[in-house]
């Protein structure tokens, strides 16, 4: 993936600034040891191919009935920071509506989730 903007977007992504948390700006937040919750909403087979480091893993399909216990492990902290990443962004962004629509106030996806993340920021990490 070559010709990424300034903000690590491909040309013509339909970037949501205000749903949306690039992978270089979670890189900078990680970096910077910053609180923040990398949730990742792919499958298990899918999270054995790669993961970001940190990574919890919360499968889209088991966000519902598990929401309570993701709020006991934040300490029902429902401001605390969620980047939410899938594979390329869709999933990512039904469940950062989903975490919303649950009370968490500070919620957004991976924009181009796990596979723009291995081209821009992780180029080592095995994509599929």
């Amino acid at each position: 993936m070559t010709n990424l903007d300034d903000r690590g977007l491909p040309p013509g992504y339909p970037y949501r600034p205000d749903d949306e948390t690039t992978p270089r700006e979670l890189d900078a937040l990680l970096r910077a040891k910053a609180d923040v919750t990398v949730l990742d909403v792919r499958t298990v087979p899918e999270w054995d191919i790669c993961r970001i480091d940190g990574a919890r893993l919360l499968p889209l399909q088991e966000i519902d009935r598990r929401v309570d216990e993701l709020k006991a492990d934040l300490d029902d902290d429902l401001s605390r920071r969620i980047v939410v990443n899938c594979h390329h962004g869709r999933r990512s962004l039904t469940a950062t509506y989903m975490l919303r629509a649950a009370g968490f106030t500070n919620v957004t996806s991976l924009a181009g989730g796990i596979h723009l993340w291995a081209h821009d920021i992780d180029r080592a990490m095995p994509t599929y």
